[in-house]
């Protein structure tokens, strides 16, 4: 990739885990309009629940989550029955006991409770939803100090997929982001995990790190692919913010690799990771042809949400804790960001909600249209217009803007088609961004394109 090209479209932009994103919200939704949503949400439609677990006992200097550090676990166990008095608050609201195919826990780092908890929270759970016998039920694991009794806990509570953060092995590069995780600890968890049935193992690396260079990232890769054999790798830019993220001005800028550096980080990384027999989905996850993210990237049934790549096939999904991020048919939700705040909202008996944003067919439409962009890298204009009730040419406009990139071979236009080339993949977010009639020029609150 020419240095003119990165220079050129290595811009801020959107992830495009939602649209409209989540600058767009505002306290104008609150939680009266998510109370008065969820009673209206039809009985037919299964749910996929969010659950945020805000705690970790060390802070990563790369994390760009809301996360509270503690060493003490009386903080976590008052956070869990506020937790679960939100649960019963939402589920009150809705007409009846709703069928559930999908939950996730993020964090922070979910497994930071105890396995008594965790048993309590997904009882709980049960009794307040339906949960499906084949719902896919995820957590995200730190293996540093992990309780070796939680992986038959999780197994119980009908667990089958885990999420393990690594991000780089070496030790210059783990200390220059405060994450000291050793390999073997690592492969310790995804041991007992898969001892206990959970299969799916996917494992989160990084790019774009301070002191990472081409070749440390493929070492990376290539122990990951020896001695983890995941069946999914997530591969993430570091996205260097500390104007938003005060703790990322503990990172040393000057140790962070340029844009060029960081495209060949990632680049070899992909590339190795597809001569290993890793299917590339989207734009920066990779799963073996046999993982169901996979089957669902070649059968169209990919979906993006806040959580990344899914197989997720809800369009309801609520969520719970603190800055958790809900999605109904209407519009998106975001509870109380501060603990203070969600806390004295639930203990008053009221739904967290600070601020959302109700959607319209035109949201709906270019919703659409860049989700079938970051997960197919193809789509077909006029079908979705059609769809919404729109001429074949709706969109030309917006099309037209990617007149650049297809100038430089990054996109094609047939027709209504606009097809991401495999040179254009690395800017797919560039390519969404041409729909995205939110977005200001000169944005700089967003991540870079690569």
């Amino acid at each position: 990739m020419s240095k003119l090209l990165l220079a050129k479209y290595d811009t801020r932009i959107p992830r495009y885990t939602s649209y409209p994103t989540a600058p767009q919200f505002h306290a104008g939704v609150g939680a009266a309009q998510y109370g008065s949503w969820l009673g209206r949400l039809g009985p037919e439609v299964p749910l996929s629940l969010y659950l945020h677990i805000p705690f970790c006992d060390s802070l990563c200097w790369f994390c760009g989550c809301h996360t509270k550090i503690t060493r003490r676990y009386a903080p976590i166990g008052f956070y869990l029955e506020l937790l679960l008095k939100e649960l019963d608050l939402v589920a009150g609201r809705l007409d009846g006991r709703r069928s559930v195919c999908h939950v996730h826990l993020g964090g922070g780092t979910p497994t930071i409770l105890r396995p008594a908890d965790l048993e309590y929270l997904f009882a709980r759970l049960r009794a307040a939803f339906d949960i499906a016998p084949d719902a896919d039920i995820a957590i995200e694991c730190d293996p540093r100090g992990f309780d070796p009794q939680v992986p038959a806990c999780l197994a119980a509570a009908g667990v089958n997929r885990a999420s393990l953060g690594l991000q780089d092995i070496h030790p210059e590069v783990q200390k220059a982001v405060n994450r000291v995780q050793s390999l073997a600890e690592t492969c310790e968890v995804a041991e007992a995990l898969r001892a206990v049935g959970i299969a799916s193992i996917n494992v989160d690396l990084m790019y774009g790190l301070p002191h990472q260079t081409e070749a440390r990232v493929l070492a990376t890769v290539d122990a990951v692919l020896r001695h983890l054999e995941p069946q999914r790798i997530a591969l993430f830019g570091y996205a260097h913010v500390p104007w938003m993220k005060k703790h990322q001005g503990l990172i040393d800028a000057e140790a962070l690799p340029d844009a060029a550096a960081r495209f060949a980080q990632f680049a070899a990384a992909a590339e190795r990771l597809q001569a290993a027999g890793y299917d590339w989905i989207g734009l920066d996850h990779f799963a073996l042809p046999d993982d169901s993210l996979a089957v669902a990237a070649r059968s169209g049934a990919l979906h993006r949400n806040f959580q990344g790549y899914t197989t997720d096939p809800a369009t309801d999904r609520l969520g719970f804790g603190p800055s958790a991020i809900g999605m109904l048919s209407q519009g998106f939700v975001q509870n109380a960001v501060p603990m203070h705040a969600y806390r004295d909202a639930v203990q008053d008996g009221c739904l967290p909600v600070v601020r959302g944003l109700a959607i319209d067919d035109e949201d709906r439409l270019r919703g659409a249209v860049i989700e079938r962009l970051m997960c197919d890298l193809t789509v077909d204009l006029a079908a979705l217009c059609g769809a919404f009730g729109r001429p074949p040419e709706y969109l030309d406009a917006a099309a037209d803007a990617l007149g650049e990139m297809a100038a430089d071979g990054l996109v094609v236009r047939s027709g209504h088609r606009v097809t991401v080339t495999p040179r254009g993949r690395p800017f797919l977010r560039n390519a969404c961004a041409a729909f995205d009639a939110y977005l200001a020029p000169g944005e700089t609150r967003h991540a870079r394109a690569i």
